[in-house]
C-alpha cells in the first residue's frame, strides 16, 4: 500500500496497487491511450483546488469515465485492471500535486501516442511521465516533507545492476548528498546507494538507474541540498581512490520546504531522533523525553523471513555444542491476525506475518527489539543482506527495500531498531571467549577493517540511518581485537550523519577485558549491551555506569541478554502447557524472578533498559520464535514499570544508585535505592519485607508505594520525621515485590 508519505518511483515490470495491471502487459495501442487519459487527469489535478485525496479519486475518476464512456479501446464497460491503473494514478497525482510542486508533465507539442515505440523504463510517481524520452537526469523529492519525516531525494543516474561488477555500482559510485538548513545548521553528509528501479521491494528489480539518499529533517523552513556524486574504483569506501564526477548531476542543487510534523506519539516522528546527550539515558530531540526501553531480544534471525526476496533457510547446517539448532525461515503465523488494514506489505500480501508481530509488541507497551543484519556461518545461517551469502559486495536491493518497509513501520509504531551487526561465530577468525584462531570464509576482512567491512557498515547506514531510534551494535559476543572493534566504532561515527548510539555485546565473563579497552576517550562508544545472569544484572549494570561515568563518558547501559544460555527468559506459565519455569541444576525461577532481577534490577542501578532473550530449549526459543505472545506477561510487567516512570514524572536521569542509604552497601539484590538526595528517592524491595532509608535532610516527605505486578495509583501517605524511615510491605508475611516512592514536600509560606 502506497501513502502520501512514501510514493516510490516505478519501474516497467512494476505492478500499480492492488488488482492493477503492469504497464507493460497492455497493448501497445492500449498503453499509449491509458497514458493519455493519466495526461488528461494530471492537468485535471493540477486545475482542481481540493486537497482532499478521497473526493480528488472521485471526481477524477468521474472524469476519466466521461471521457472514455464511448471508446472503441475500453468498450462501454472498461476493463477493471485498466480502471485500476487510472484510479491508483488519480489519487496519486493528487498527492504529487500537494506535495512536489512545481513539476513539468512534459514538453509542450509531444505527442503522447509515440509511446506505443518506447521502452516504458520508469513511471515515476513524482515525475509520472519519465516515460517520455528526456535527456536530462532528474531530482525527485518524495515523502512527507516534514519535520522527523522520511525524506527520500532519488536521482536518475548511472544504468546499473546489482551484480555489475564493472562498475559495481555499490563499491565504485559515491553519492552523498549534503542537506543543509537555511539557517546554516544543521548540516548532514548523508550517504546513498544504489536502488535498482526505484522500487525493488515489489518489483524485485536488480537493475535500474535510480540512486537515492534519505534524511528526516530536525527543523522546519527550506531545506538545500547539494549532490555529490563520483565513480572510481573503491570510490564508495575508499576516500583517497581516484575519482570523476558523474555528470550533470555533480553538484547539483535545489531546495525544498519541511512543515512541522503532524504525528502523535507513540509514533517517534511526534518525539524527535533519539541522541546520546553526554548522559546514561538517551533524549528525544523534540519532546526532550528520556528513553527507557523495553522489548524482545529474540528471535535473533527475526530477518530470516520467508517473505523476504532471496531469504534461505539452512536448516541442513548441524547444530554447534551448547547452540541452538538452524531453524526453517520464519512466518510469523501467530501474529497474522496483529496485521491491520492500512498496514505495508509488499508483492502482493507478503509481509503481513512480522508486521503483525510488531504491531503486537507495540501494543503491550514494548519500545524496542532487536535482530542480526548478518549471521552467514552463525547460530541460524541465514541472514545476510548481499544477493548471495558468499558475495560481500553486491547487495541485494529488493530485500532491503522490504527490511526498511518493516523498519519504517516499526518506527511509526514507537519501535526503537536495535541493530546487531554480525554475530561471535563470524565477526572474525578467532572463536570463541578461547580466541580459537580459525578460517571463517564469512568474516568480513578476518575481522578488520578493511574493502567488505566498509561497505557493509556504509550500506547499512546509508538504507537504515534516518531512522529516528535506534543503536548500532558491533557484535553479538564480539572477540574482535580492541583495535578492531576501535576501528570498527570510528568509521560508524564518521559516516554516520546522525552520531547514533555505537554499543557492543560480549561474552558475561569478557566485560572486564572487552569494555575496559573501551571506555572514555579510548573509543567512540557510547554504550554497553550487557550479557549476563538474570540474577547478576543489578551489580553488573551498576558496574558499567559508575566505570563509565569515572572515564568521564557515561554509558547507555542496558541489559540485552539473560543467562543460562540455553533458558534465558521463560515463557508465562500455562503458555502451551508449559509450567512457566526454568530448571537449572541450582534450581528453578520464573517470570516474576526476571521481573524483581533482571528489570527492576537494571532500572535500579541506573540502567537503560532491557531486551528478553528466550534460550535454545524452552518453547519459542532464539531461533524458533514465531509467537511474542509467550512472554505477554513479561510485557505487562515491563509496560507497568515503564509508565510508572512516565506518569508520575520521575526524573530518574537527575537519579542515581544510592543503595547504601537502605543499607546495601555491597549491591546485592536484597533491595534497591535510586536517589536525587534531598528531593526524591525510589527504594525496591524485590522480596517485601521492611527496610529503613537514611534521609539526612529535614522537611515532610510523602511516601508512595506501587505494586510492580499490577501498576495502577500510587498510595500515599506523609511522614515528618524523615531521618530513619521505615518502609514496610503491606504484608510482612508475603515475599511479593514493592516500590516506594519518597519525594520532599515543598515548603508552604505562612499566609500574612
Amino acid at each position: 500500500m502506497y501513502t502520501n508519505e512514501n510514493i516510490p518511483p516505478f519501474g516497467e515490470h512494476t505492478r500499480l496497487g492492488c488488482g492493477a495491471p503492469r504497464l507493460a502487459e497492455l497493448h501497445p495501442p492500449l498503453q499509449a491511450f491509458v497514458l493519455s487519459q493519466v495526461l488528461d487527469l494530471t492537468l485535471f489535478n493540477l486545475e482542481n483546488s481540493s486537497v482532499d485525496l478521497r473526493s480528488s479519486e472521485s471526481s477524477a475518476m468521474d472524469h476519466f469515465h466521461a471521457k472514455t464512456k464511448n471508446s472503441k479501446l475500453l468498450g462501454p464497460s472498461p476493463n477493471p485492471r485498466v480502471c485500476a491503473f487510472v484510479r491508483f494514478c488519480a489519487l496519486n497525482l493528487q498527492k504529487i500535486r500537494v506535495h512536489s510542486r512545481p513539476f513539468v508533465i512534459a514538453r509542450p507539442g509531444r505527442r503522447l501516442h509515440h509511446a506505443t515505440t518506447m521502452k516504458v523504463h520508469a513511471v515515476s510517481l513524482t515525475l509520472l511521465f519519465a516515460v517520455l524520452p528526456c535527456s536530462a537526469q532528474n531530482v525527485f523529492l518524495h515523502g512527507d516533507l516534514r519535520q522527523w519525516h522520511k525524506v527520500t531525494l532519488t536521482v536518475e543516474g548511472p544504468k546499473a545492476s546489482e551484480n555489475d561488477t564493472n562498475a559495481n555500482p555499490f563499491t565504485d559510485y559515491r553519492f552523498n548528498v549534503r542537506f543543509r538548513h537555511a539557517s546554516g545548521s544543521p548540516e548532514y553528509k548523508v550517504p546513498g546507494y544504489f536502488a535498482a528501479d526505484g522500487n525493488a521491494a515489489h518489483s524485485s528489480a536488480t537493475n535500474g538507474n535510480l540512486w537515492r539518499a534519505h534524511v528526516a529533517p530536525d527543523k522546519a523552513g527550506e531545506w538545500r541540498y547539494t549532490l555529490e556524486f563520483r565513480k572510481g574504483k573503491d570510490a564508495a569506501i575508499d576516500e583517497d581512490a581516484k575519482v570523476t564526477a558523474v555528470q550533470p548531476l555533480h553538484g547539483r542543487t535545489g531546495k525544498f520546504t519541511v512543515k512541522e510534523t503532524n504525528k502523535k506519539a507513540p509514533d517517534l516522528r511526534a518525539k524527535g531522533r533519539l541522541e546520546y546527550v553526554g548522559k546514561r539515558y538517551l533524549q528525544f530531540a523534540e519532546s526532550k523525553e528520556y528513553f527507557l526501553k523495553l522489548g524482545p531480544d529474540s528471535p535473533e534471525s527475526l530477518l530470516a523471513y520467508a517473505d523476504f526476496d532471496a531469504t534461505e533457510s539452512k536448516t541442513n547446517t548441524p547444530a554447534r555444542a551448547g547452540e541452538a539448532a538452524p531453524t526453517a525461515l520464519h512466518r510469523y503465523e501467530p501474529h497474522r491476525g496483529d496485521w491491520k488494514e492500512g498496514d505495508p506489505t509488499w508483492k502482493e500480501g507478503k509481509g503481513k506475518g512480522l508486521i503483525g508481530a510488531l504491531n503486537y509488541i507495540a501494543s503491550k507497551g514494548c519500545n524496542a527489539f532487536s535482530f542480526l543484519t548478518y549471521n552467514a556461518g552463525g547460530d541460524g545461517n541465514n541472514v545476510w543482506p548481499f544477493v548471495s551469502r558468499e558475495d560481500k559486495v553486491h547487495y541485494d536491493c529488493s530485500k532491503l527495500d522490504q527490511w526498511q518497509m518493516v523498519f519504517d513501520h516499526a518506527q511509526k509504531l514507537g519501535l526503537y531498531l536495535h541493530f546487531k551487526l554480525q554475530e561471535t561465530e563470524m565477526d572474525d577468525t578467532r572463536l570463541g571467549p578461547e580466541r580459537k584462531k580459525q578460517t571463517v570464509p564469512t568474516a568480513l576482512d578476518g575481522g578488520a577493517l578493511g574493502r567488505e567491512r566498509k561497505l557493509y557498515l556504509r550500506e547499512m547506514i546509508a538504507r537504515f540511518g534516518y531512522a529516528l531510534a535506534l543503536n548500532w551494535n558491533l557484535g553479538e559476543e564480539n572477540t574482535q581485537s580492541a583495535e578492531e572493534q576501535r576501528a570498527m566504532a570510528k568509521y560508524i561515527r564518521e559516516i554516520d550523519p546522525y552520531n547514533h548510539l555505537i554499543v557492543i555485546h560480549t561474552y558475561p565473563e569478557e566485560q572486564d577485558r572487552v569494555y575496559t579497552e573501551l571506555l572514555g576517550d579510548k573509543s567512540d562508544l557510547t554504550g554497553a549491551s550487557l550479557q549476563n545472569h538474570w540474577n547478576a544484572t543489578h551489580e553488573r549494570t551498576l558496574k558499567w555506569v559508575k566505570a563509565s561515568a569515572a572515564a568521564e563518558k557515561p554509558w547507555v547501559v542496558a541489559n540485552d541478554e539473560q543467562g543460562p544460555a540455553d533458558l534465558g527468559v521463560p515463557p508465562d506459565p500455562d503458555y502451551k502447557n508449559h509450567s512457566g519455569l526454568a530448571e537449572t541444576k541450582e534450581g528453578s525461577y520464573n517470570l516474576h524472578d526476571i521481573r524483581k532481577y533482571t528489570l527492576w534490577a537494571n532500572l535500579m542501578a541506573g540502567g537503560a533498559g532491557v531486551e528478553y532473550y528466550f534460550g535454545y530449549k524452552l518453547p519459542q526459543n532464539d531461533l524458533a520464535c514465531e509467537d511474542w505472545r509467550s512472554r505477554e506477561k513479561s510485557w505487562e510487567y515491563g509496560r507497568i514499570a515503564l509508565e510508572f516512570f512516565g506518569v508520575n514524572k520521575i526524573p530518574f536521569w537527575e537519579m542515581e544508585n544510592a543503595n547504601a542509604l537502605i543499607g546495601n552497601s555491597k549491591n546485592d539484590n536484597s533491595a534497591f535505592c535510586l536517589a536525587k538526595e534531598k528531593e526524591i528517592y525510589l527504594v525496591y524491595l524485590p522480596k517485601g519485607g521492611s527496610t529503613d532509608l537514611k534521609i539526612d535532610d529535614p522537611g515532610s516527605y510523602t511516601v508512595e508505594r506501587l505494586n510492580p505486578r499490577e501498576g495502577g495509583k500510587l498510595l500515599t501517605e506523609v511522614n515528618d520525621n524523615p531521618a530513619k524511615l521505615t518502609l514496610k510491605s503491606p504484608d510482612a508475611t508475603a515475599t511479593d515485590d514493592w516500590l516506594f516512592v519518597i519525594r520532599k514536600q515543598a515548603a508552604v509560606k505562612p499566609t500574612e
